[in-house]
């Protein structure tokens, strides 16, 4: 009976917590420590709640993967550029310390996907997941290496189109190898025309050059290449506009059709939507951080390690860069959903290349760069051999693991031949371009 009159009395303790009374004497506690009136245990309780919150955030996102184990090499990156110099091993530790960092990056994105839709989700993913890559590129025109923006970006392209999607594919197909994975075509077909696009901007520069037919020596090529760029942003806007507020019933995932566009009932969210935001604005400084020091220790490292600068901007710098990409791409495809995993890899090619390019040749315009849609010939021909390939995998609408291990093989090939391909510009030519084409 003790024991009954205990629990009754407990419940009438809690009952009596939504009572009107209660109610307000909250509000005016609340309202008085506002006005810095109230003394008590109420802001020490306040305080006790936010702090768990900021613990648990803390534990959900630094301490919840083995990855973040390489998160103190950024913090050592910066210490060896301070006290030796060694421009390799600040290379070699600064790429450590940004892999976790966009991997992150990709999971504060996939946790906002949560709060926004499918369509939404995709492109912040592709949005986020480009954030390191155009950090880069940002600080290395800025430093005039306009060389290692051109093959970073190119980069980017070839490896969210051959490596992630590759990826993407092959290990969706073993996971679902009963059946074969399907994905919108529709969506697929857009963005591969966005894609020929985009090499369409990049060919007829590079062939202006390569032919000497420009009006004005010198000029005719940035003249073009600035106007292409305006043109590409233009229609990287429309496109936008297109798929979040035209037709988006032609662009709804397969998999939101047959769910009636419900998320897994054992998905949820493990952070709020602010917790995701503040998040991406942490990685995302850290990331600029360590993107000054990568920049800086390139031609050190390349000199070093005896690698071609072309190598590390095409392969090493995209492959940290993506680790987001990479990362969520594979996780929505194993999940059998490819749509997102499309949104993921190939929407981030498009954004890149629509926009990521052609926003840096009007950021050089404006820091007095020469930066231009010229990428040169080997570099030109590598991107429209693999948008092709990559339009081919995509026109039935289907995967399976054999697709997957086609591009992964692919992407091998273009590895391979930057490794014994000799950039005919070097970063220094780039350089001391600048001065020369003012004075023309």
């Amino acid at each position: 009976m003790g024991s009954l009159g205990d629990r009754s009395m407990h419940e009438f303790e809690d009952d009596s917590l939504f009572t009107p009374e209660a109610e307000s004497e909250k509000i005016q506690r609340v309202h008085g420590l506002q006005n810095g009136s109230v003394s008590g245990d109420f802001p020490s309780s306040g305080n006790k709640i936010l702090q768990n919150s900021v613990c648990r955030s803390i534990k959900t996102v630094v301490f919840s993967n083995k990855l973040n184990l390489l998160m103190p090499f950024g913090p050592l990156a910066i210490m060896v550029h301070n006290l030796t110099g060694h421009k390799g091993w600040v290379f070699f530790l600064s790429l450590l310390g940004i892999t976790p960092l966009a991997e992150r990056l990709g999971y504060a994105t996939e946790q906002l996907t949560f709060f926004t839709g499918a369509t939404v989700g995709g492109l912040l993913n592709a949005t986020f997941g480009n954030a390191t890559e155009l950090i880069i590129s940002i600080y290395a025109l800025k430093s005039g290496m306009i060389r290692v923006v051109q093959l970073s970006l190119l980069g980017s392209i070839l490896s969210n189109m051959l490596l992630v999607l590759g990826c993407a594919f092959f290990c969706g197909g073993l996971i679902c190898c009963k059946k074969e994975q399907v994905f919108n075509k529709a969506s697929a077909v857009v963005n591969s025309g966005l894609l020929l696009m985009a090499v369409m901007g990049l060919v007829f520069p590079a062939v202006l050059h390569y032919t000497h037919t420009e009006v004005h020596f010198g000029k005719s090529e940035l003249a073009l290449s600035r106007f292409s760029s305006c043109i590409m942003l233009v229609a990287y806007g429309a496109y936008l506009f297109f798929q979040l507020r035209g037709q988006t019933e032609l662009y709804v995932p397969l998999s939101e059709v047959d769910h009636g566009g419900n998320h897994d009932d054992n998905e949820a969210p493990e952070i709020s939507k602010w917790e995701s935001l503040i998040w991406l604005a942490i990685m995302t400084a850290w990331i600029s951080i360590l993107s000054q020091y990568v920049v800086d220790a390139i031609e050190g490292a390349s000199a070093s390690w005896n690698i071609p600068i072309s190598f590390i901007s095409v392969i090493l710098l995209p492959i940290v860069g993506n680790a987001a990409e990479h990362a969520s791409a594979i996780m929505f495809a194993m999940k059998d959903k490819l749509d997102i995993s499309l949104g993921v890899a190939i929407g981030s090619s498009t954004q890149i290349s629509m926009f990521g390019i052609p926003f840096c040749v009007v950021i050089g315009w404006i820091m007095g760069r020469p930066m231009d849609l010229n990428f040169q010939l080997f570099e030109t021909a590598t991107l429209f051999i693999t948008v092709i390939v990559v339009a081919f995998f995509l026109q039935e609408g289907t995967s399976n693991y054999f697709k997957g291990l086609m591009l992964i093989l692919c992407y091998l090939i273009v590895a391979a031949s930057f490794f014994v391909h000799e950039d005919p510009t070097p970063v220094a030519t780039m350089e001391c371009k600048k001065p020369n084409l003012e004075n023309k």
